[in-house]
């Protein structure tokens, strides 16, 4: 297996606004067509910078059919409230994802902000990701990026996690939409017809150490708040991923709790439902 690298730095630019507050521009991050990222903004504040940025990830159990079009319409509405959103695009299981690649995609994703910040104004102290199903996987997976070292992969897997350097960008909070926080059971229980092994190229009883560190459990606690937001009438992923992922954390003394919204798991989504007006204003709280 090759080992994942940072790939081409082509910006890949498609040009700023469509007539209306909210501008949107699209960067590649690597060589291949599903490394970019679309940034969403708001109109430049008074003091003539974004403070923070949302990054949105996307979910559909890791499978190539499910796109960014899924956090666009999210992205479009935390740049009309007035927050900077990074709509991450990632190589998925079935176009060149999987293990270790939708990892390395992710982190790379993210870090690409920091080529991004003087262009457009951003202030990266805060950089909190909204991530829905298994985009809040890949969003608790990043916010422990700093642990992965700890967990002694061997090469060439252990690649994955080695840019520490100042241009890695780091979360400073994580909002989880009804997420894939417990990988480990989510395969127990075979979810999604075995999305977890196709993740990650088998079973953990081949690949255990691979499975250990794509799990966000791994490197609990995390020294940055997680919130897990769950949908109460939520039948594509068990509301038990969310609390096993907040009783371990609370257990060890980390800042994480569980919110119960209305509504299944695409309301989570939906810009005009409630249960997505309650992920949007706990992200606020946590760019602050």
């Amino acid at each position: 297996m090759a080992a994942c690298s940072p790939g081409a730095d082509a910006d890949g630019d498609t040009g700023s606004g469509r007539g209306d507050a909210v501008k949107r521009y699209k960067y590649q991050y690597g060589g291949d067509a599903s490394q970019w990222g679309e940034l969403f903004l708001p109109e430049l504040p008074a003091d003539g910078e974004h403070r923070g940025v949302v990054v949105v990830i996307h979910g559909g159990y890791w499978r190539s059919q499910y796109g960014a079009e899924l956090g666009e319409p999210i992205a479009q509405d935390l740049a009309a409230h007035g927050m900077a959103a990074w709509n991450l695009e990632y190589r998925r299981a079935g176009n060149g994802g999987g293990w270790p690649n939708t990892f390395c995609d992710v982190l790379a994703g993210i870090d690409k902000l920091q080529d991004l910040a003087a262009t457009h104004a951003l202030n990266l102290g805060p950089v909190v990701a909204l991530g829905h199903s298994a985009g809040g996987h890949l969003a608790a997976w990043a916010a422990g990026r700093a642990k992965l070292a700890q967990l002694g992969m061997p090469e060439p897997d252990g690649q994955v996690s080695r840019r520490q350097d100042a241009t890695a960008v780091h979360l400073t909070g994580v909002v989880s939409q009804s997420g894939l926080l417990n990988l480990a059971e989510a395969e127990r229980l075979n979810l999604s017809n075995g999305a977890v092994g196709n993740l990650l190229g088998g079973p953990s009883s081949k690949y255990p150490q691979r499975h250990r560190y794509a799990d966000p459990m791994t490197t609990l606690p995390l020294a940055v708040p997680v919130i897990a937001v769950h949908a109460t009438d939520d039948d594509t992923v068990p509301r038990s991923q969310s609390e096993a992922y907040v009783d371990a954390g609370t257990a060890a003394r980390m800042g994480t709790r569980l919110i119960s919204v209305p509504g299944d798991h695409f309301d989570l989504i939906d810009p005009k439902s409630p249960a997505y007006r309650t992920c949007r204003e706990l992200v606020q709280s946590l760019l602050g």
